[in-house]
């Protein structure tokens, strides 16, 4: 079984670098590990346990700096369809933690503070 290492950064500076096989989801692998982490469906619809990726092994980087997408699509596999990012978003780096599964070492970032990179709260 091939695993991949992938660290999860939250915004206060805590880091855990988890080893992943490839048939896990990241959602998974961090609860086994003790890990809290945001998520709500588990099917890739809501967008609650979104993550972005920080650096990929051996990827490039834009000129704006963002990680290639070539990179992005290398790096994550999803069980099936990531309905609740759109195309841009995946472009960018985002992933679905609850569905998707590496296949590369990486950095993402987590937390709830990623969703609402994403999401527009109307009630703020």
């Amino acid at each position: 079984m091939t695993s991949h290492d992938v660290t999860l950064e939250w915004p206060d500076g805590r880091t855990l670098t988890l080893a992943v096989d490839e048939d896990e989801t990241i959602l998974g692998a961090a609860e086994c590990d003790g890990a809290v982490l945001p998520y709500g469906c588990r099917t890739g619809a809501c967008g609650t346990c979104s993550g972005r990726l920080l650096e990929v092994e051996g990827a490039e980087r834009d000129a704006d700096g963002t990680i290639d997408a070539c990179a992005v699509d290398d790096a994550i596999a999803y069980r099936r369809l990531s309905r609740a990012l759109k195309d841009r978003h995946r472009a960018a780096g985002y992933v679905l933690l609850c569905i998707a599964s590496p296949r590369a070492d990486c950095r993402i970032a987590v937390g709830s503070s990623v969703h609402t990179e994403l999401v527009d709260n109307p009630w703020k």
